[in-house]
């Protein structure tokens, strides 16, 4: 299925196929992506609180010619990431192994660290609230089948940004390359952020594991910033690399 882009509320999102499309959040620069086949409809990331969530489903509703979303994967257990995930209630949700566990038990820390950094302290506390755990947890690598010959790969690449990174291969086709939404393994508008979660010695792995999945053609989303290539990532890992004393 190939997204419209003539209905409201496509505005703000960048097509990166006929059938994917991504978009940068304001205040936090923090991107979502959506893939559309004929029978499913995949949402990566949910953004930062409930109403940011509701705003992302209705927008992927005019770009999907008013197919609802079917299918909501989280990257990773960020506030920016996953706090509008209960806006979409009725969807398949999947993370990576372990995530339905930091989502359960870390609610006052995901809504304390989006205060933090400047989200209303009642959106938070109502989004953490809410928040719902994934129904699909990825170990290895687990394939979408969204119709139409779409087929989206989730695959754990982490540990590495924190220790539940979970990537999103969208296969080429019609002349398209491959993209993969990295989440904030790669991040292009500032250096990668290593938080207290973060797994150092392992990130540079999970990059090489993300050039793997991809391969020099494809086209690398980051969680923050602007579209990359392999090169870029590949940098960043030899960065990373260096900064974390990692072969």
């Amino acid at each position: 299925m190939r997204l419209t882009w003539e209905g409201p509320g496509t505005s703000g999102w960048e097509r990166l196929s006929a059938s994917v499309a991504r978009r940068r959040l304001p205040v936090w620069d923090c991107t979502v992506g959506l893939v559309a086949g004929t029978d499913g409809a995949l949402m990566i990331d949910a953004g930062s609180a409930l109403r940011e969530g509701a705003e992302l489903r209705t927008q992927a509703r005019s770009l999907l010619g008013g197919r609802r979303v079917t299918h909501l994967a989280l990257t990773h257990p960020h506030f920016d990431h996953v706090l509008g995930a209960a806006a979409f209630a009725g969807v398949e949700l999947y993370g990576a192994v372990g995530i339905d566990t930091v989502l359960a038990r870390g609610r006052d820390e995901l809504a304390a660290s989006a205060v933090r950094h400047g989200l209303d302290p009642a959106a938070a506390g109502e989004a953490a609230d809410l928040l719902v755990r994934p129904h699909h947890l990825v170990c290895g690598e687990w394939t979408l089948d969204l119709g139409g010959g779409m087929q989206v790969l989730l695959a754990n690449v982490g540990p590495g940004h924190t220790g539940y990174d979970l990537a999103v291969l969208v296969s080429g086709g019609d002349g398209s390359p491959e993209i993969v939404f990295c989440g904030d393994l790669v991040e292009e508008s500032g250096a990668p952020q290593a938080g207290r979660d973060a797994m150092p010695a392992q990130w540079p792995h999970a990059l090489d594991r993300l050039l793997e999945l991809g391969g020099e053609d494809a086209v690398y989303v980051p969680g923050h910033g602007s579209v990359v290539n392999a090169a870029f990532v590949r940098a960043q890992r030899d960065t990373l690399a260096a900064r974390f004393g990692v072969s």
